[in-house]
């Protein structure tokens, strides 16, 4: 595990934040930094077809062992880390035989990674743990993915007697915010289907996700002198917390679950005069997904009626990759269960509350379900990685190139 310790370290000490306010693609140019180091990687590695194309997307090929024809299969991990918390000067701690008690984070901040918060850590009792020093995310979403494909990569390199087909894998920019796919060249990349290793905990292996719409709602006031407003003053703040008001009261994600459906407010702000407000809309059901659509809709439109200037930015970003996996590629997911249990890992099937770039790629002509990476509490200060878990799902990447 030293190698893959070692290179998954190496990776989350490189600051790859995407910038969803950005208007270049990738989002940030240590991205592409990234995304060329990997490429010159793989190289040295010994792949072949190793291509870094003007959108940053490095793909690559294990070539085939077997002069048989079988399914070219794919495995894909994205580079950038989430702009929720900094993931600059990153300074990752191993905590050997984790004992199962409290991890003091930092000292001075106080900050503690428990058990109590987070029950999860019972089961890595015994295991290695990559934590944070409380002051940035790790990384672990998704640099553990692109370090388990790599180092499987090189496992399968060097031991060229191992039996499989052609295997294609690829790196992508800006999936955090949403845009990972943007460009990919599926055709090109020429898997018959792939997996994305985007993951958490071991065992999960998702090929159901969340349908999902971002909305920008700008909405114009009219500021007056407080004293003299009747009649006259529209307070775009009100006017935010009208619109806010009339979506179903608890359908957030502090209060769901499982495949309950949510609004969320990610951002507000303004004045009197203006006020600007963002949602993300989500839901497995594809027919609740548009009814939630269609409710934020009414609620603007109502509120337009008392005189407010709004506009109302309404984006579907991703589909449950479900419709496009049960249509006759079952199979994928039944490859990648054989391979668990054959490792001895018990599959963990539900669906994903999020997406991954395979959402998106399933929509595109390549089925793409999601398998697990390793990491937990992604996006935030507390997240942790057991190096036992990524050696699990590095293995399992091998065991489902190498499947008769």
């Amino acid at each position: 595990m030293e190698s893959l310790k070692d290179r998954f370290l190496r990776y989350v000490r490189i600051d790859t934040q995407s910038d969803p306010e950005s208007t270049t693609y990738p989002s940030t140019p240590a991205q592409l930094a990234f995304l060329s180091m990997l490429k010159k990687e793989l190289e040295e590695i010994g792949l072949s077809d190793v291509d870094m194309d003007s959108n940053g997307y490095v793909t690559a090929t294990i070539p085939a062992t077997i002069s048989q024809s079988v399914p070219v299969i794919g495995f894909i991990a994205h580079v950038d880390t989430s702009p929720d918390l900094s993931g600059k000067n990153v300074n990752p701690r191993i905590i050997e035989n984790y004992d199962g008690k409290d991890i003091l984070l930092n000292k001075e901040g106080n900050i503690l990674l428990t058990p109590a918060q987070f029950p999860e850590l019972a089961l890595y009792k015994g295991d290695t743990l990559i934590v944070t020093d409380g002051n940035t995310l790790l990384g672990a979403d998704d640099k553990a993915g692109v370090a388990e494909i790599i180092d499987a990569a090189q496992y399968l390199i060097n031991n060229p007697h191992i039996k499989h087909g052609k295997i294609r894998i690829a790196f992508t920019p800006d999936e955090e915010i949403g845009r990972g796919v943007d460009f990919f060249n599926v055709k090109k990349f020429g898997a018959d289907y792939a997996y994305t290793m985007d993951g958490g905990r071991k065992g999960e292996l998702e090929y159901e996700n969340f349908n999902a719409a971002s909305a920008r709602i700008e909405i114009q006031g009219n500021n007056v002198h407080p004293g003299y407003a009747k009649g006259k003053m529209l307070n775009a703040l009100r006017a935010a917390m009208l619109i806010d008001g009339k979506l179903p009261a608890g359908e957030c994600p502090e209060n769901t679950e499982g495949r309950e459906g949510f609004y969320h407010l990610t951002k507000i702000s303004g004045s009197v005069d203006s006020a600007l407000m963002e949602y993300i809309i989500r839901d497995h059901d594809r027919q609740k997904f548009e009814a939630r659509k269609q409710c934020l809709t009414k609620a603007v439109e109502y509120v337009k009626t008392l005189g407010y200037g709004i506009d109302l930015q309404l984006r579907d970003q991703y589909y449950n990759m479900r419709e496009i996996i049960e249509q006759g590629n079952m199979y994928i997911v039944e490859r990648a269960e054989k391979a668990m249990e054959k490792l001895d890992i018990k599959p963990h099937i539900s669906p994903v509350r999020g997406g991954t770039d395979g959402c998106r790629l399933s929509f595109m002509g390549l089925p793409c379900p999601n398998l697990f990476a390793g990491g937990e509490n992604f996006h935030g200060r507390y997240e942790f990685i057991s190096l036992q878990t990524m050696q699990k799902a590095k293995d399992l990447i091998v065991e489902i190139a190498t499947q008769e």
